[in-house]
């Protein structure tokens, strides 16, 4: 059996796609406990390290947790198959830096920055394996379709987008001045 370039790449991105997606499945079912007990450390909040006033904060509700940990788990489901790869490698990028900002800025400890920025890694390869795909799909969803626009009728268009844009911005002034208790 010869092996060619294109099924060693497979292979490899088959691995990759394998070891996040085993990893997203731990880490998020993993939120099923992984606060318990944290919001009542007994300490004052400038008494507590980075790492615990994180953690605090994700104990503090269970049920944010559990939906930080479906979505790790969804994104780990649409990177196991080939047709759903690019949403769900998108989709852990967005987790991922989150984490790794997160791990950086609270002094989380090394070990789970590093393996959250292998994972990341990881991503970034299988994305760019389909570079050529995302961005076939971006000039698609970017292309206009009809006729093209007068100077005229862009510059209308941008008027009433700025007026629509006035009007929600003051109906969310409105809304979120307001006392709602």
């Amino acid at each position: 059996m010869k092996w060619h370039k294109h099924d060693v790449l497979e292979i490899l991105e088959d691995a990759a796609a394998w070891l996040v997606a085993l990893s997203m499945f731990i880490y998020g079912f993993g939120k099923l406990v992984q606060f318990d007990g944290m919001a009542a450390s007994g300490k004052m909040v400038s008494e507590l390290t980075g790492m615990e006033l994180m953690w605090t904060f994700y104990g503090y509700s269970k049920t944010f947790a559990l939906i930080l940990g479906g979505f790790e788990v969804l994104g780990g489901i649409l990177l196991l198959f080939r047709k759903t790869r690019i949403p769900g490698g998108l989709l852990l990028s967005t987790i991922l830096v989150n984490i790794i900002l997160q791990d950086i800025f609270y002094g989380v400890n090394r070990g789970a920055l590093l393996a959250a920025v292998i994972y990341q890694t990881l991503i970034l390869a299988i994305l760019w394996n389909h570079r050529h795909r995302i961005l076939e799909a971006a000039r698609i969803l970017t292309s206009r379709v009809g006729k093209p626009e007068t100077r005229k009728h862009t510059a209308v268009r941008v008027l009433l987008t700025a007026v629509v844009v006035i009007l929600l911005k003051i109906l969310e002034m409105l809304f979120t001045s307001r006392d709602w208790s």
